[in-house]
């Protein structure tokens, strides 16, 4: 048998500890292991482990004038319960597909966007959110749009110096609505072909003041799509809205053959449920 270096393996009990850490050695954070331990099943653990599990700071839900802050060991289940507005929907709904409620239960927000999988189903509600990611590092902390954190297929970026410390989400009005949709080859526990959230924001007379829409499984990362976004807003929250989403307004999306599906399958997916979302929120509207 072979012998392997023993990894070191530090639970620092404050934020400052954490960060000085990840400024003088390369480190694997964990904080809900629903990633980290499923990716090494099978070979031996050599990581250096940073365990973020003791900063309690940095876990919850909590409002202010500007928005939401979602703190990075804020779990799924935490999620669900949080009496969140109805712009949340789409989030919600995808916390319910990220496996059974144990690994809702252990697996965090922000471990789900450091994974950067192009399937990862927190991805697209929080595009849809215009969410933005916060790191901290000893120079002090800087923050991201989630579109420019994810670099790729798991690709982010955190320099190794800087640890994720909470999501930020900007107010919607009132009126604002989402809804989450995925398509798999079967109900549950599964890994998305292809998956959508729409969110529409209303304005006083009817008419749609801001959509936001993104894709996921459909690319090498989860991505929004302009020309829809544009092609909805400033119409009429009705039925109208339907045809005005065309197969063309879709390009952004570069889906591949693979073991779930093909490429054009993807694509056509993709269209389908984006039109199923609208169409969803104008029910749930009347």
């Amino acid at each position: 048998m072979g012998c392997y270096p023993r990894p070191n393996y530090l639970r620092p009990g404050g934020l400052e500890e954490a960060v000085a850490a990840l400024a003088n050695g390369r480190y694997t954070v964990l904080a809900g292991g629903t990633d980290v331990y499923p990716a090494r099943v099978g070979r031996p653990f050599t990581d250096d482990i940073l365990d973020i599990t003791a900063l309690s700071g940095l876990r919850g839900i909590a409002e202010s004038d500007a928005g939401w802050r979602l703190g990075a060991l804020t779990t799924w289940s935490d999620v669900l319960r949080a009496p969140l507005p109805p712009c949340f929907a789409a989030l919600k709904l995808a916390a319910r597909e990220v496996g059974g409620v144990q690994i809702q239960n252990a697996g965090t927000l922000s471990g789900n966007l450091c994974n950067a999988s192009p399937a990862a189903d927190g991805v697209p509600p929080l595009l849809a959110l215009e969410a933005e990611v916060e790191l901290a590092a000893q120079g002090g902390t800087r923050r991201l749009k989630l579109d420019d954190f994810i670099l790729g297929n798991r690709k982010t970026a955190r320099r190794p110096d800087e640890l994720v410390t909470a999501i930020h989400v900007p107010k919607f009005s009132e009126r604002a609505r989402s809804t989450f949709l995925k398509l798999g080859a079967r109900k549950y526990l599964v890994i998305s072909i292809a998956m959508v959230a729409v969110l529409i924001d209303v304005d006083d007379v009817g008419e749609i003041a801001k959509a936001r829409v993104a894709v996921g499984s459909c690319s090498a990362k989860a991505v929004r799509l302009p020309a829809v976004e544009a092609a909805l807003t400033g119409q009429g929250f009705d039925a109208d809205l339907l045809p005005r989403i065309g197969e063309e307004q879709f390009d952004p999306l570069s889906p591949i053959d693979d073991i779930r599906a093909t490429a054009a399958f993807r694509r056509e997916a993709a269209v389908t449920l984006v039109r199923r979302a609208v169409a969803t929120l104008l029910q749930e509207a009347a």
